[in-house]
């Protein structure tokens, strides 16, 4: 526990370091070395390439796209926004806000995305002004290790300390995780449920996520050829790692027929056998490794499908109606399987989908396809989720993209639904706190009449 410590010491004189002789042109500075680290085209195709070979998770083109994608998506959102010194002034209130950084971030990142989820937590924690410590997956590690690399070659050439930015060195272990936890200043944790329950017990301020089982609806007045290859397009993407791939579609009776000939020619698949997909996806009762997260024809091959589904087929589509621990195709696959069920009208598909989330991604996200945009608020109302995402691409659009206005990230809060402390995408403004300075002011002291007269009103004094 030696090595840990003495990792956050010099963290934190690093940091008090950076705050002390800070600027916004130094913070942005720095965060723009972190993002170029991984944007560089031969870097970025290096680590898309080691994530791949080291974890067996997801594909090098996809990662490619993440790497950038994901990366200039935040520099968008930050370039501009004001995280050092004066941040906002209200004269009326007497108030004074003073951007202030959080100190020394532990992150713990997966495997499922080892470049582009640490590459974004360092570059919003230099944008405020902290120092950050990795602790990687195991899978994780070489990836990680890489990105620091290239991260603190562009640190030497701004003359930035390379201690800003660190990992728990290898061989990690839960008890080297742990005491980072502890002595961590805040704590953002992506990945397992088994992390974030450790980092909210640690005592450490935490930002930790919900699990994810993305449940999205197509109506009978949606445009079903669009839906599909929105579907198709996000299912398959890297693989379906990301906890906002699309795990069930369900789908109004009225086009259920038609919506499945479209998915077929998008490349997926129907399967009507579950219990067959059951048994070989979850072989021991544990994700099948030879099929998560893989190519579609390793994925198929390892499912005992070869042969038995077209050679075009991209992803499945397995029919089912099962929904809670004994249904485990309600659940997330890590693959490039999804569970498709149909309802009899948009309320029962909203019911289903209340159902669905109830047993795993509470609080995470929930998709629809529709013509009538009223719907996407009678869903919001009716689900326990933080996002209603309405025709788009599902895992592409959850973290923010081009034409959404969500913040770009890799982390998504569930809110209180799925056992977290906030609702939004993680973004830069969690990595900040302010100092207000507060003056007097005239007294603004309203009568007791002003506050309560509608209310004696209608119940009396």
């Amino acid at each position: 526990m030696d090595e840990i410590e003495q990792l956050v010491a010099r963290a934190r004189a690093a940091q008090t370091a950076f705050e002390a002789n800070g600027s916004q042109a130094l913070y942005d500075r720095a965060a723009k070395a972190a993002a170029w680290a991984i944007m560089e085209p031969a870097r970025n195709r290096a680590l898309a390439e080691l994530a791949v070979k080291t974890t067996g998770l997801g594909n090098v083109p996809d990662k490619i796209t993440k790497n950038h994608r994901k990366t200039l998506g935040l520099m968008r959102d930050i370039e501009g926004a004001k995280t050092y010194g004066v941040v906002s002034e209200d004269p009326a209130k007497g108030i004074t806000e003073i951007a202030r950084p959080m100190g020394v971030i532990g992150a713990v990142v997966p495997s499922t995305n080892p470049g582009a989820t640490p590459a974004n937590n360092i570059i919003n924690a230099l944008k405020c002004g902290n120092a950050i410590i990795l602790s990687p997956s195991p899978k994780g590690v070489p990836t990680c290790e890489t990105l620091l690399e290239f991260i603190h070659a562009e640190f030497d050439k701004c003359g930035i300390d390379r201690d800003l930015v660190q990992m728990v060195p290898a061989p990690g272990t839960k008890e080297k995780t742990q005491r980072l936890l502890e002595l961590s200043d805040l704590i953002v944790v992506t990945g397992s449920q088994n992390n974030v329950k450790r980092a909210y017990s640690s005592g450490t301020p935490a930002l930790a996520v919900g699990a994810g089982n993305a449940t999205v609806i197509v109506d009978e007045t949606a445009d079903l050829a669009g839906a599909a290859d929105k579907i198709a397009l996000s299912k398959c993407f890297d693989n379906a790692t990301s906890c906002s791939s699309e795990n069930a579609v369900i789908v109004v009776d009225d086009v259920y027929d038609a919506f499945v000939a479209e998915l077929a020619r998008a490349g997926g698949a129907t399967i009507a056998d579950e219990a067959r997909v059951v048994s070989a996806l979850w072989p021991d009762g544990h994700l099948n490794r030879s099929a998560i997260a893989q190519d579609a024809e390793p994925m198929i091959e390892a499912l005992g499908l070869t042969g038995d589904v077209p050679a075009t087929t991209k992803f499945l589509a397995v029919e089912t109606d099962g929904v809670g621990p004994d249904h485990p195709l309600s659940g997330e696959k890590l693959s490039r399987v999804l569970a498709l069920y149909r309802a009899s009208d948009f309320d029962a598909a909203c019911a289903l989908a209340n159902r669905i989330l109830s047993h795993m991604g509470a609080g995470h996200s929930v998709g629809l396809h529709t013509s009538q945009d009223n719907r996407a608020m009678d869903l919001g109302n009716a689900v326990p989720t933080s996002r209603v995402i309405v025709n788009q691409a599902h895992c592409i659009a959850v973290g923010g993209a081009f034409n959404n206005g969500m913040p770009f990230s890799l982390s998504m809060g569930c809110g209180t639904w799925g056992g977290n402390s906030f609702a939004d995408n993680l973004h830069w403004r969690h990595f900040m706190q302010t100092t207000k300075i507060v003056r007097e002011i005239p007294p603004v002291e309203p009568a007791v009449d002003d506050i309560f007269a509608d209310y004696f009103e209608r119940v009396g004094a």
